[in-house]
């Protein structure tokens, strides 16, 4: 039997954007939070390096908001940053308000131990060891079970948003698939909120846990919402290369306390490419990598920090330490095996500064938004301040408006009379490892024409046979997800191809030069289905 549910607000999400925001919200309102898996998994929970925040006295706003500008390549919103940056120390206070255990270490630091990451001059990254996601998140669900206004469903992945054309193209909730039942389920909401995390299962090589799939930018821009800035997709520039390591990643926290990346022969590479050495950006240190790998036809190079005492090692990087001796690699008397991977989608449905999207009622929150904070390139440890700044943002918006807006009629439910079960699931397999391949050869840390244009016509075949497919069969956890990937990988082409110069995490072999004629703003695709007239401000390039 088809079920149908209404709540005041439903999150599509649980990481640290869906679950802070459901936290801040009134107890009166009836909340719905949806998990594609268990409540923690997600991007969050396996974030190692930490938070940046101005917490440090010999810190600053103005310092923190300089490094993410220049971090960002010119192409992040100045306003975005520095109201980001302003609201840092409260949203950590709002963390340690919950429950969340930090390092302890220096008083002049507030009590808390500070690491510096790349892009940063100051020590400004608060953590918890090397496992900052795993305690935030484990803390913020235990909080959100204890809450009884909040209603988890976990094993549901969102379908499509539901909108309405009549009076205003409105947001009315969401179609859910129940994972456990097969069955698809209607979701009415006066608000929904799309905290699906970002992309980066698009490519073969990421840090990212399976559930990353680009689900809420797909549903969004298939509603009618642009999006922006789809180019610059992270990559991190040290995930363990190991065949049964499943691209586990190596925080950049280890860089932060001088570890450094050598080739095979022990030979340190990063001077010669950036001053910073070590310290740059993640993606000059992904590029070096990448071409140096290349260049000495190397499956991997090594990142040393051995010098250190064992006892520091083992005490800041716990969870590094363990896993690699699961691996026999012990980082306290060697250096570790490490390649670059997708990591983080810096583009992502375009927000205000209240989280809302094109469509009323439709707010974006976290990784699968476009705020303008990150420009070009993310600076270390800006995304989990991102999630926690524009969950605070969204909560108030939501809760003023909450009132005032009334519950949507009773829609449709979902039809599937006139799909069958699959009998060909291997289809599904096939296309999700043809995209995955395509976009790590075409479309991944340095592109050209050629290869942008190759990924192209791969990815219209794609979207017209798993059209087809959607449309005949019932829909699976694997067709959804593949569905939304091959969606999200076009928007990342099309945005590539319209960037003609390389800046930030965007490097094509054609057009290798910064050009300041895109310093204007960012890359906005807009759907065919937008709707100007109850848009958020701005023009589109």
């Amino acid at each position: 039997m088809r079920k149908e549910h209404q709540f005041d607000v439903v999150i599509i999400g649980s990481g640290a954007a869906g679950l802070s925001l459901a936290l801040r919200l009134p107890e009166q309102l009836n909340i719905a939070v949806i998990a594609k898996r268990e409540l923690h998994e997600g991007n969050t929970y396996y974030a190692q390096g930490g938070i940046s925040a101005v917490l440090d006295k010999e810190d600053s706003v103005d310092s923190h908001a300089t490094d993410t500008l220049n971090a960002g390549a010119g192409l992040c919103d100045e306003s975005t940053v520095r109201l980001v940056v302003e609201k840092g120390p409260e949203n950590i206070q709002w963390l340690l308000d919950q429950g969340v255990a930090f390092t302890e270490d220096e008083p002049r630091r507030g009590g808390f131990h500070l690491t510096r990451e790349g892009g940063h001059s100051h020590r400004r990254v608060i953590h918890a060891a090397d496992a900052t996601g795993m305690e935030m998140e484990n803390t913020l669900e235990a909080r959100i079970r204890r809450k009884s206004n909040v209603t988890l469903f976990e094993h549901h992945n969102a379908v499509d948003l539901i909108t309405s054309e009549k009076q205003e193209n409105r947001c009315l909730g969401c179609y859910i698939l129940d994972m456990e039942s097969g069955r698809v389920e209607t979701f009415l909401s006066k608000f929904t909120v799309l905290a699906t995390g970002g992309a980066s299962k698009v490519y073969l090589y990421t840090s990212n846990p399976d559930v990353a799939t680009g689900d809420g930018i797909a549903m969004a821009w298939r509603a009618g919402c642009r999006v922006a800035n789809m180019e610059f997709i992270q990559f991190h520039p040290t995930c363990l290369f190991h065949p049964h390591a499943k691209s586990f990643l190596i925080t950049e926290a280890l860089r932060g306390e001088g570890a450094k990346l050598l080739l095979e022969n022990g030979r340190r590479f990063m001077p010669q490419f950036d001053e910073r050495a070590e310290l740059a950006p993640r993606d000059i240190v992904a590029r070096a990598i990448d071409h140096e790998m290349k260049r000495t036809g190397a499956d991997c190079v090594y990142l040393d920090i051995s010098h250190k005492p064992a006892d520091f090692i083992q005490s800041h990087f716990p969870t590094i330490y363990n896993k690699c001796l699961e691996f026999g690699i012990d980082i306290t008397k060697e250096p570790i095996p490490v390649v670059p991977a997708a990591h983080y989608t810096c583009g992502g449905i375009m927000t205000d500064h209240n989280a809302r999207t094109d469509i009323p009622n439709l707010f974006a929150i976290g990784e699968a938004a476009y705020t303008g904070l990150h420009g070009a390139n993310r600076m270390a440890s800006n995304s989990l301040l991102e999630c926690l700044v524009f969950a605070q943002l969204a909560s108030k918006e939501i809760a003023n408006k909450a009132e005032s807006t009334p519950y949507p009629s009773s829609i449709a439910l979902w039809d599937e009379s006139r799909v069958t079960d699959s009998d060909e699931e291997v289809v599904v397999s096939h296309n999700w490892d043809e995209l995955r391949h395509f976009m790590w050869d075409y479309v991944g840390i340095v592109r050209s024409n050629k290869r942008l244009e190759r990924a192209k016509r791969r990815a219209n075949l794609l979207r017209h046979e798993i059209s087809e497919y959607y449309s005949n069969f019932r829909v699976t956890n694997d067709l959804l997800e593949l569905r939304n990937l091959v969606e999200v990988a076009d928007l990342i082409i099309q945005s590539a191809q319209r960037r003609r110069e390389s800046r930030g995490l965007h490097y094509t072999l054609d057009f290798p030069r910064r050009d300041e004629r895109f310093q204007r703003g960012p890359t906005v695709l807009i759907p065919d289905n937008y709707n100007p007239d109850y848009a958020l401000g701005g023009s589109a390039d």
